[in-house]
């Protein structure tokens, strides 16, 4: 007999499927919350794996990051833990898209996590791969795993990342297979079809890993971090590290040649391969086929940790088998003679379409029953994370019969991901970017513990230490901006020699020093030579001073554009709803507007299909509504 024995192996309130980026961040919040908690992963050696580049941040990404510490997330914290180089993008242009990027020790980040999982308190770690989840009326009862395992529990989050049917895909050879070697899972996929959810096939891909010693770096350009590094936690005020190098080499003519000649061995061109990749970070293929004009493209060698020799090369992610790699590197300046230690792979894998959620990502059909991360059609560890954050928090609070904690769009990038995720829906693995909130002058990385630390303190995840290191922050920016505004220069011969030193044209009349410093060639640090009696302050205090000086009239223009949005936001639609008997909606709204059931007028107002007509229709429809309820009283 082929087949596992059945037993009762336990019963939580809450199970997270999977240890990637999003399970790790679900399951340390609901245990965190006081929910007695089991995350059961494929493998206990993939917990928090950097399956693809070893990095943390960037454009976009970074302030997720920020977002996920100030809610008292882990990604921060352990990130600094394990950072390797730092460095902060986008620095010639303004503080909205000002993005912290840095290195990880991969290695040492899987290490910092799985020691949070196995040391926090109400959590439970175990290998294993869940085969089934088992329901009752509806609702969420517990799961079965291969090996005969049934537990129970009050809530499943499900976070499988891209292991759900994974297939490997390099060159001519595809099998079954996850992510860095590991078993893929294939019977929960069958599963979810089984419980109504419309899955998709999203793909992924990674380069290969070479030998440090088989570079030439003498080829190449080195690319050292900042000087003064900005720590991704808002409890550290700094950090000092000795920090590694990464270097940036290019492709050549000749590389394109070998990529055009051969382009029918790839399987993404060949028709091997039918998923949807993600836009924004392609295959060497893709780019070569896509951008003619270009007779090269950037390819970075990155340390893969501190102790290893193994060199992540950014920029040559591809499917081509093995031999074809090894002759694009000879046509690579420093990688003439690279010796692989990891293959090149790409990855095709089961999602779902995550229109199948609410906000709160819990199913719209099965109650207590979230999703997370890539299974909900997203790319990237910090996307997955926050997610997961979000998900952990929400199925601790239905526990408690708690409402919800909704992240909207005008006061986080989490808010963005997740209402873009389940309003509209996603073509292609979604990546988070600055230019996807409308809100992003307010919506900084600086101030994202200013903006969210209040919530994740009334939830119960921001310890007394946090709580109070944001009271003080707050106090402090408050104070100092007050006090500026106290200070005058007066016009007079020895102030605008000051002045004209510094690059700015002479005082007419007296100004505030607060003002003094709106002037764009001016900011706080320089405007010290006016105010001998300044108090030192930690630099992302001054900082944070700086900015909302210099922005005041813009941030002040988006809070009155935020504040129509969340009149929209506070009209409330009903799940009972039913939109085929509204009169005056177009055809194409019913459908849409039933299949999502949107939660207010304003997620209604952003779903494709729906115009503004429809919104004009829904706003009388409530409006009558309303007059009804009061005549009945």
């Amino acid at each position: 007999m082929n087949k596992a024995i059945e037993y009762f192996a336990g019963e939580y309130d809450i199970i997270v499927i999977g240890a990637g980026h999003a399970g790790c961040e679900a399951a340390l919040a609901s245990a965190k919350m006081g929910k007695k908690t089991l995350i059961l992963t494929m493998s206990l050696d993939a917990i928090a794996l950097l399956a693809c580049n070893p990095s943390i941040g960037g454009t976009g990404k970074s302030h997720l990051v920020k977002e996920i510490d100030a809610l008292g997330g882990e990604m921060g914290i352990i990130t600094d833990e394990s950072t390797i180089q730092s460095r902060m993008l986008n620095t010639s242009k303004g503080p909205a898209v000002h993005s912290l990027r840095v290195q990880a020790d991969k290695f040492e980040y899987q290490k910092k996590m799985k020691y949070r999982l196995e040391n926090r308190e109400n959590l439970y770690l175990k290998q294993g791969e869940v085969i089934e989840i088992i329901l009752e009326d509806k609702k969420v009862k517990g799961l079965k795993t291969r090996t005969g395992e049934i537990y129970y529990a009050k809530t499943i989050i499900v976070s499988t990342g891209t292991y759900l049917k994974g297939r490997i895909f390099i060159g001519e050879l595809n099998y079954e297979g996850g992510p860095n070697g590991f078993y893929p899972s294939n019977k929960l996929s069958d599963n979810l079809k089984d419980l109504g959810f419309n899955l998709k096939r999203f793909k992924t891909g990674t380069p290969a890993r070479i030998n440090y010693n088989s570079v030439d770096l003498s080829k190449t350009e080195r690319q050292d971090g900042d000087d003064e590094i900005i720590p991704f936690s808002f409890m550290n005020d700094s950090l000092e590290i000795d920090q590694v190098p990464c270097y940036l080499t290019y492709t050549s003519e000749e590389t394109h040649n070998i990529i055009r000649d051969n382009i029918e061995r790839s399987p993404m061109y060949s028709g091997k391969m039918e998923s949807i990749g993600p836009r924004y970070c392609p295959s060497i293929e893709d780019k070569v086929m896509r951008f003619k004009d270009k007779n090269r493209h950037q390819v970075f060698i990155e340390p893969e940790g501190r102790d290893t020799n193994e060199m992540y090369v950014q920029g040559l992610s591809t499917t081509f088998s093995e031999d074809l790699v090894l002759e694009m590197f000879k046509t690579v300046k420093g990688l003439e003679n690279a010796k692989i230690m990891r293959s090149a792979y790409a990855i095709e894998y089961d999602c779902i379409d995550p229109i199948q959620l609410k906000r709160s990502l819990e199913s719209r059909e099965i109650g207590n029953l979230y999703f997370a991360g890539q299974i909900n059609g997203t790319s990237g560890y910090e996307e997955a994370a926050s997610q997961g954050l979000v998900a952990g928090i929400n199925a601790s609070l239905k526990l408690e019969n708690k409402e919800p904690m909704i992240l909207n769009r005008s006061e986080s990038y989490i808010g963005v991901l997740i209402d873009d995720l389940v309003t509209k829906g996603t073509e292609e693995p979604y990546r988070m970017m600055t230019s996807r909130s409308e809100y992003r002058l307010t919506l900084r990385q600086d101030n994202a513990d200013l903006r969210l630390t209040e919530k994740g303190y009334r939830v119960g995840l921001v310890t007394e230490d946090r709580y109070k290191k944001y009271l003080k922050k707050k106090e402090f920016v408050e104070k100092e901006i007050n006090r500026l505004k106290d200070i005058k220069l007066n016009p007079n011969k020895k102030t605008n020699e000051i002045v004209k030193r510094l690059g700015s044209s002479e005082l007419k009349t007296s100004v505030s020093l607060y003002d003094f410093i709106k002037r764009p060639e001016i900011d706080y640090d320089k405007s010290k030579v006016f105010d001998e009696n300044r108090q030192y302050l930690p630099k992302e205090i001054r900082m944070q001073v700086d900015i909302q000086i210099k922005y005041e009239g813009y941030i002040k223009k988006q809070n009155i554009q935020i504040e129509q949005f969340k009149k929209l936001e506070k009209k409330k639609l009903s799940e009972e709803i039913d939109y085929e008997k509204i009169h005056g909606l177009r055809m194409e709204a019913r459908q849409k507007l039933n299949s999502i059931k949107p939660e207010s007028v304003g997620q209604a107002s952003r779903i494709s299909g729906v115009s503004p007509a429809d919104i004009n229709v829904l706003l009388i429809y409530l409006e009558q509504m309303k007059r009804k309820t009061r005549e009945e009283i």
